[in-house]
């Protein structure tokens, strides 16, 4: 690499930050937090692949037949959709971010927050003249990744209208998180009952959700509107609760393909779908919309914690309306 691209390129590694390539020689971002959880990001996308515990267990899904070739999308992890999720616009499937080499931030600006974390990297996307073409909109997208002290993942993003001519624009938004799971018959989902939802395999259509935690046994693709800051996803195989903590994004989005979806996607196993669950920190139904000088943020915050610590099951209410 030349010297003068060294600043971008190779920036130095520390014990809890590393550059490096990943697959296919794509430059790839280890974290690393002193207890033993892991992060890994890679520059294209600004995709998170993997975040695994102090034990070294994977957390995420990552599709063993994923592409890690531009400009397919990586399959799995934490696919960023922006500016447009889904089909739900002009622009391919969930937007241009998913898609373009981000870079890091050398100088973010000064970042409110209450993490001890050392293990974090800060990621910009700027408007490029390819994507003005298709949305005629200047942003600045600045993204921080950092992993806590007790391995919990966190993903901020922060986008900023840059136009100059006064216009402002308006964007859906999604963290398209996989979750690993052992087997999804075995899971279920508390913090969703009772919402109302967009049924995408139902053109849309609205609903009500039960008054049970959500569990799988058939194709799920559903838009949660109006939803708690906290949602769990207990895994009874391994014991494990994952909670979902989110901040400026409105609706989640519950998605598996299950079978028949699976064996159509050449870059999905047939039947990985057994072993993942997407649920989505998103705002859809009502677009973001900002002026020009505004900036929005929406944050989302991971964690993995023993089902069994309270009598062999979870407590929702314990999960859900506890710190």
């Amino acid at each position: 690499m030349s010297g003068e691209k060294e600043k971008t390129s190779a920036p130095s590694s520390s014990p809890y930050v590393e550059f490096c390539k990943g697959v296919n020689g794509l430059d790839k971002i280890v974290l690393r937090e002193s207890r033993g959880s892991s992060a890994e990001v890679y520059l294209y996308g600004a995709h998170v692949t993997s975040w695994k515990n102090d034990h070294g267990e994977e957390l995420l899904f990552l599709s063993s037949k994923a592409v890690f070739k531009p400009p397919k999308a990586i399959r799995g992890g934490i696919p960023i959709c922006f500016p447009q999720f889904g089909g739900l616009g002009t622009l391919d499937q969930h937007g241009f971010a998913r898609n373009r080499l981000w870079s890091i931030d050398d100088d973010p600006p000064p970042f409110p927050t209450n993490t001890l974390s050392k293990a974090f990297v800060d990621l910009i996307l700027k408007t490029s003249e390819e994507d003005s073409k298709n949305w005629p909109h200047s942003f600045e997208y600045r993204l921080r990744i950092a992993l806590g002290p007790g391995g919990d993942l966190m993903l901020t993003s922060r986008i900023r209208n840059t136009n100059s001519e006064g216009k402002p624009f308006s964007f859906t938004f999604a963290y398209h998180t996989y979750f690993s799971v052992s087997d999804i018959s075995e899971v279920r989902v508390e913090g969703l009952e009772t919402l109302d939802y967009l049924d995408n395999l139902q053109n849309k259509e609205r609903f009500t959700e039960q008054g049970d935690a959500l569990t799988f046994e058939s194709e799920v693709d559903k838009i949660y509107l109006s939803t708690p800051t906290k949602i769990a996803i207990i895994d009874h195989e391994k014991k494990r609760t994952f909670v979902v903590r989110k901040d400026g994004l409105p609706d989640a989005v519950v998605w598996n393909p299950w079978d028949k979806k699976a064996k159509a996607m050449a870059d999905f196993g047939d039947d990985e779908y057994k072993h993942m669950l997407c649920v989505e920190a998103a705002a859809i139904e009502k677009p973001i919309t900002l002026k020009p000088g505004e900036e929005w943020k929406g944050r989302l915050e991971l964690s993995a914690v023993p089902s069994s610590y309270c009598s062999g099951q979870l407590d929702p209410q314990r999960v859900l309306l506890g710190s």
